[in-house]
Formats: structure tokens, C-alpha cells, sequence
């Protein structure tokens, strides 16, 4: 299975440009969407989803049109948007049902034997007759996944899926994801980067609508080796003085004290250390890069 998308652009009426000529191919894996909030990824997800049409541009679904075959996709899709809404009276498993009918599933047997076994996949089985408006952020992403599922979905979109869940619901999320993508295209929008490290195969990185990066995330990493330093600075003033020095892709408070990240192909000085590289140096390095293509000359 393929999804390529070539050449979408989407301004809205507001002015605001969401997407510029971004084209990518995703192919039969968990595929990583990355980027700042703004992105445009969200954009990305509901042009993909159909439920909104770009200024120009194309989506190719294994042949199947997708901007102008929007039945045919909605039919082999599974879409958990980053914000969804649900009956708060209503239990898990008699939303499901309800979900169910409205995908097409006639068959009472079939819809059963469907929903039971997506209630144990999602581990909310023992919480199946209780009211949606009593889960927790990790019960409603889990059942967000499970009405995903209904149908046995070719594609699967989640948009942001672990924001704002604790590291316990957010480990329990991502183990149920990284049993998706096995036989089927997953796409996982967020701006975690750690998410697409411990799940994705491929990603991209976008930013003002734009892709700058794609790739396998550890080809990304292995293209940094030897090439990050890191050094602890201890007042604001010889922060701002090394911005003007060094290529300073990132910033964190470590004991009260920045620790500053910077991006060289040899030390930038003494008082550095070199330091392994990570997705969020990739992540930034983009950004910062970006970030310079856009000042003006």
C-alpha cells in the first residue's frame, strides 16, 4: 500500500497558508509526521481524512483518488483526530455498537464478535459498560483507537494522539500503536518527537507547511554523529553572547543552568563536550535551519 501526495498547498481564508507544495509517498508501515504546533500537520491529516480539499495539489491512495474518491477512502480509513467528540452518557461498548451500524456492519454476530475484541485490544474490556464521561485522557485515546479500528481500516491517521496523557498512559498508547503498523499504513502526526523514535521506521519533519527532512529516523541521527556539543552556561548573557558565536540549535535548564546544544562539524571551543545525537537535535536542527532560510538578505 502507497499514499502519494504530491504538490498540496492549502491557504485559508483568513490568509493563514497551511500547506506549500508538500508532497511525500507513505508507504506500508508506522510513518512519523513531525513538526511544531502550526505545522500544518493537522491540515495534512484532514486533507488526507476528506474532510477538507486543498487549493491544488493530489493524493493517490493505491490507485484510488483521493480528493475526488472520497467514499471509496472513508471506507478503508481509520481517523483519530487530535480532539474528538463523544456521548458522555453513553458506554464504551454501546458506542462502539452504535459506531459499528453507522460503518456498515449489518450483521449483529459481526459486530459482536468486532467490538468485544477491539474493547480487549484497547485493554478497556473491564471498563466496557461504563460512561465515556468517566475515562481518563488514556481510556478516551484507547477508545478513540478502538472506533479507528472498526472496519479493519487499510489506513490509520492519529493526530496527536499522547498529548496530555502521564508517562504511564502515554507508554500503554504507544505499545498499542506499534501493533498497528504491521500490515497497514499508519500515519502518526505529533509534535513528540520522542513518539517517532520508539515507533517509526520512516518521517518527516515539516514546519510552515514545508517538508525539510524525510527519512528513517536513525539515517537522520547517523548524519549528526560527532557533529553535536553541548556545554552548560550559567547566565543568561553568555547565552545570548554564544547565539552570535555558534550554530545554538537548542536550549535546556539542567539544575537551574542552560545547557545549550550546538551543531558543528569540529568543537566550537574548549569548554564544550561532544554528546551524542538524538531525534530532538535533528528536530531542531531543521528548524533552526529553516528558520535562517527565512530571514531576510
Amino acid at each position: 500500500m502507497a499514499l502519494a501526495i504530491t504538490g498540496l498547498s492549502k491557504t485559508y481564508p483568513n490568509g493563514v497558508t497551511a500547506l506549500k507544495n508538500l508532497s511525500l509517498t507513505i508507504g506500508n508501515s508506522m510513518f512519523g509526521l513531525v513538526g511544531p504546533n502550526g505545522a500544518g500537520k493537522s491540515s495534512l491529516m484532514r486533507t488526507i481524512a476528506t474532510l477538507q480539499d486543498p487549493d491544488s495539489g493530489s493524493i493517490e491512495l493505491d490507485g484510488i483518488d483521493v480528493l475526488r474518491q472520497k467514499d471509496e477512502v472513508r471506507r478503508i480509513l481509520g481517523y483519530l483526530p487530535q480532539e474528538f467528540g463523544v456521548y458522555p452518557k453513553i458506554s464504551a461498548l454501546d458506542m462502539l455498537q452504535h459506531i459499528a451500524v453507522m460503518k456498515g456492519m449489518t450483521s449483529a454476530g459481526q459486530r459482536k464478535e468486532t467490538v468485544e475484541a477491539l474493547l480487549q485490544q484497547t485493554n478497556l474490556w473491564e471498563v466496557r459498560k461504563k460512561a465515556l464521561s468517566t475515562f481518563s485522557g488514556g481510556m478516551k485515546q484507547r477508545f478513540g483507537i478502538a472506533q479507528a479500528l472498526l472496519g479493519n481500516p487499510r489506513l490509520i491517521i492519529v493526530d496527536e494522539p499522547t498529548a496530555g496523557l502521564d508517562p504511564a498512559e502515554r507508554n500503554r498508547f504507544l505499545n498499542l500503536l506499534s501493533s498497528l503498523g504491521s500490515d497497514r499504513t499508519v500515519i502518526l502526526s505529533t509534535h513528540i518527537v520522542d513518539d517517532v523514535r520508539q515507533l517509526c521506521p520512516r518521517m518527516a519533519i515539516i514546519a510552515s507547511g514545508e517538508v525539510l527532512l524525510e527519512g528513517p529516523p536513525n539515517e537522520a541521527l547517523a548524519a549528526l554523529d560527532g557533529k553535536i556539543w553541548s556545554k552548560v552556561v550559567a547566565t543568561n548573557d553568555e547565552m545570548r553572547a554564544l547565539e552570535t558565536q555558534v550554530h545554538m540549535i537548542s536550549t535546556h535548564l539542567v539544575g537551574g543552568q542552560h545547557e545549550v546544544r550546538v551543531y558543528a562539524d569540529g568543537s566550537p571551543g574548549s569548554t564544550f563536550r561532544p554528546v551524542d545525537s538524538s531525534l530532538e537535535d535533528v528536530y531542531f536542527l531543521n528548524l533552526s535551519q529553516q528558520a535562517k532560510r527565512q530571514l531576510p538578505n
